[in-house]
């Protein structure tokens, strides 16, 4: 994968919950970080005193961080929605020249911030919430 560029990066939001995806407003910077735990089976007759971990096994989770600019659009009131009730509605995250990301969310956190001479912020994080699923880019 080449350079891209960072506003490439989305994240998506689904709106009604029927699949009408919508990039969140205002967003600077995006990440998203995949995660997997190991289980660890080492034993005392592990082949030269290596660890051993168990193939498929453990908890995977995935985790999407971004921070922009207030802009109280219907993605912000989403944002805020989904937050103050506790859902896990779909989200879809971009990555240029690699894939999407698609599958349930919690939004765990929502922090606002600003100063009397700047512009209103905002940052979010979500965590995974289930299986999550992957479309590559086709390779031409």
């Amino acid at each position: 994968m080449g350079a891209q560029n960072g506003k490439d990066l989305l994240i998506k939001v689904d709106l009604t919950g029927d699949g009408q995806f919508e990039t969140m407003a205002g967003l600077r910077a995006t990440r998203i970080s995949f995660n997997a735990e190991s289980v660890d089976v080492t034993t005392l007759e592990s082949q030269g005193g290596w660890r051993e971990l168990l193939a498929g096994a453990g908890v995977r989770s995935a985790s999407i961080s971004g921070s922009g600019v207030f802009r109280d659009a219907g993605t912000d009131e989403r944002a805020r929605q989904i937050f103050f009730d506790g859902e896990t509605p779909d989200f879809q995250v971009i990555i240029p020249a690699f894939g999407t990301v698609t599958g349930a969310f919690q939004v765990t956190s929502i922090e606002y911030a600003g100063s009397h001479d700047g512009e209103a912020t905002y940052e979010v994080s979500l965590a995974s919430a289930g299986p999550l699923s992957f479309v590559p880019v086709p390779v031409s």
